[in-house]
């Protein structure tokens, strides 16, 4: 795929949707952290349910604490994993407070040194707290950089460095959120929408559908 392609790819998704953002619901740069943490092998709609009371009871690392193991664990029982994120919660909130006076880090390497963090939920946080332009690369964007050819790698960490590299400088702090929905709502895994696709004519994709879904 050429540049003058992506440009127009990325041109015609910032149209669509000048903003882009997560569908993660949070107040503040910690409960955004809890809720990327939460949200690994979930969907964002039942960590958001989950996060309704969650966030209401303890909405700073001190009440994350004082709620306790159990506490957390009966309020994000309905998500998966929830016993090993549960652990992960309170270990990050007792790091959050021990080294970095209750707040959120802006580094990656102070992110992913806490517990339950790994490549993509550091840069989650990066480019939605701090705005930095990083690749958050999950299932969705991994599949529509390979299936339109955008960036097309082999594992995420080399479809994050292509897309980082090839994606146009001037859409680069929004690109992560425009392929994720961009996946999770037209380029679905299964059977695509190509019928309503915004970039039908410029995908590289060899198995489009003419048909909607």
């Amino acid at each position: 795929m050429n540049r003058e392609k992506r440009i127009e790819i990325f041109r015609r998704l910032r149209a669509a949707n000048p903003a882009p953002t997560t569908e993660l619901n949070y107040r503040s740069n910690f409960e955004l952290l809890i809720a990327v943490i939460l949200s690994a092998q979930a969907t964002d709609v039942s960590v958001n349910k989950a996060t309704a009371t969650l966030f209401r009871i303890a909405p700073t690392p001190e009440a994350m604490l004082k709620l306790g193991l159990e506490g957390v664990r009966n309020q994000i029982k309905s998500i998966g994993l929830f016993n090993t994120k549960a652990v992960n919660v309170i270990k990050t909130c007792q790091a959050l407070v021990d080294h970095h006076g209750s707040q959120v880090p802006s580094t990656r390497k102070e992110l992913e040194a806490l517990p339950g963090v790994g490549r993509k939920t550091a840069n989650v946080v990066l480019n939605t707290a701090f705005r930095e332009a990083t690749m958050a690369v999950d299932t969705h964007i991994f599949r529509v950089s390979n299936r339109t050819g955008i960036a097309p790698g082999k594992n995420v960490l080399d479809v994050e460095k292509r897309l980082l590299r090839l994606v146009p400088g001037e859409f680069l702090l929004d690109a992560h959120h425009w392929l994720i929905l961009h996946g999770r709502y037209v380029c679905t895994a299964r059977k695509p929408h190509c019928a309503d696709c915004l970039i039908h004519d410029l995908c590289e994709y060899r198995h489009k559908t003419d048909q909607e879904n």
